[in-house]
């Protein structure tokens, strides 16, 4: 072999090793270096707020219903569909906890139960629609999306917050984080805490992590996403495929909705609003593409990290105003939509030179 034939194999050798991993884990790994990029810049230029762990925690204690919703979204475009009522439902469920516990006097084990009834209800009516029925996903559930916005203001039409006791000593639960806390301005050392609406979110990480990773089901799910037709020539159910994750995404939609309710305690029509356009915007951030096929958990969680950090810097630079947050969003989308349509590209384009 010839000295410039061997360069071009060593070269081209170099070029498959840096794009042997899947489309997934390279856009998790851009995700991950976007999101400390973004962190050391907001110490650097917005003081040492940032550098106390509460204010990262203090990020998943506001966003941990975010990461269960963002969740789902995730596993429902990584076959190649969408769910726009999960914050209709979210507010659903948070109105009908909320009127469980206070108006009927009901338990915190009651509030679950109905949280997880009407996700599931959800899951399987929106599931059937789109897998069964070949209805368009985007269809389907924007009209969830408006009937759970309805039936919440048909629940109670005021807002009003929960004064039930065991939902209250629940809903003030910290869990100490050791080691992590801070002192403050007077020299008291305070505890750095997590509030168990985060330790449900991470957990409901892990488990679709795991999902998608290990089991048949979360193979299924890339296989038809990717390509439908390849996908059913191999044997794989498309249709229960498609089913299932339209369903578990009603089932976290619910989980969600109760976390959101655990944090916010209070039943309200005007809950989670925009909260789906927030977790589609925390997938496509995190890796997930719209056409299917691709997408990591766990750059999920970092799409959400990543989102509410820059909803942070934006607020403390003193730009208060809606519109700005709106602006640093769509400007975040659009990058990280550049970016995966040229590490796509690229890849292609490497592994076939």
């Amino acid at each position: 072999m010839s000295k410039n034939n061997t360069q071009a194999a060593e070269k081209k050798s170099f070029i498959q090793k840096i794009f042997s991993m899947t489309d997934s884990n390279l856009l998790f790994m851009i995700t991950i270096t976007v999101f400390v990029l973004m962190y050391a810049g907001a110490v650097i230029f917005q003081g040492k707020g940032f550098l106390k762990p509460q204010t990262f925690f203090n990020i998943l204690n506001t966003n941990a219903a975010l990461i269960i919703l963002s969740c789902g979204l995730s596993l429902v475009m990584i076959t190649g569909g969408i769910d726009i009522s999960v914050g209709g439902v979210t507010a659903l469920v948070s109105m009908c906890c909320a009127v469980h516990l206070d108006y009927k006097g009901g338990s915190v084990g009651g509030a679950i139960l109905i949280a997880l009834c009407i996700g599931i209800a959800f899951g399987l009516v929106q599931g059937y629609l789109v897998a069964y029925l070949d209805i368009q996903p985007f269809i389907v559930t924007l009209a969830g999306m408006f009937f759970a916005r309805g039936m919440t203001t048909i629940v109670n039409s005021a807002p009003f917050n929960v004064a039930n006791e065991q939902f209250m000593k629940l809903k003030d639960t910290r869990i100490t984080v050791p080691g992590m806390g801070s002192y403050n301005k007077k020299g008291i050392y305070v505890n750095a805490y997590v509030e168990i609406g985060v330790i449900v979110a991470l957990l409901i990480v892990i488990l679709m992590f795991i999902m998608l990773k290990w089991t048949k089901l979360g193979r299924q799910f890339y296989a038809v996403g990717g390509n439908p037709q390849s996908a059913l020539m191999l044997g794989i159910n498309v249709r229960f495929t498609r089913f299932m994750s339209q369903f578990l995404c009603g089932v976290l939609a619910g989980i969600g909705g109760f976390v959101y309710f655990l944090h916010v305690g209070s039943g309200s029509a005007s809950h989670a609003s925009g909260a789906e356009m927030n977790a589609i915007a925390s997938s496509i951030i995190g890796g997930t593409m719209l056409t299917g096929g691709v997408g990591n958990i766990g750059g999920t969680l970092f799409g959400v990290l990543a989102l509410s950090t820059i909803q942070n810097i934006v607020s403390s630079a003193g730009l208060d105003q809606a519109w700005w947050t709106g602006i640093t969003i769509a400007a975040m989308l659009c990058i990280f939509l550049v970016i995966q349509s040229v590490v796509v590209s690229r890849k292609k384009k490497a592994l076939s030179n």
